[in-house]
């Protein structure tokens, strides 16, 4: 399992918008093969700032089946002209953390 992350700033005043957009948006990410949770976090000292956190089985999942489908032009169509500056996406792989330390014991 890999978490992308991706820091979001969102055009000044349009935070509803955006909220309202990515509440569609949810349901194409969800529908992709791979896919395994997120979650849409928003800043408490700046309104305009997000993170959203996505879990996929691997990165392929992520950069070639999501991105490179017909789905990620609807994601695309919906989010990007939002953000201001675009986005950097990262991978994670996780360790550290209670799911680990139940492995590393048994």
């Amino acid at each position: 399992m890999i978490l992308e992350i991706a820091q979001l700033q969102i055009k000044p005043g349009q935070e509803a918008e955006f909220e309202a957009a990515f509440l569609q948006a949810q349901q194409i990410i969800a529908s992709m093969p791979g896919y395994l949770g997120h979650e849409l976090q928003k800043c408490l000292e700046r309104a305009d700032h997000y993170m959203l956190l996505v879990r996929w089985a691997s990165v392929e999942h992520h950069e070639v089946g999501f991105r490179k489908s017909p789905q990620y032009q609807q994601w695309r169509a919906l989010l990007h002209h939002f953000y201001d500056p675009f986005p950097t996406v990262l991978h994670y792989t996780q360790v550290a953390g209670p799911g680990l330390i139940a492995r590393a014991a048994s």
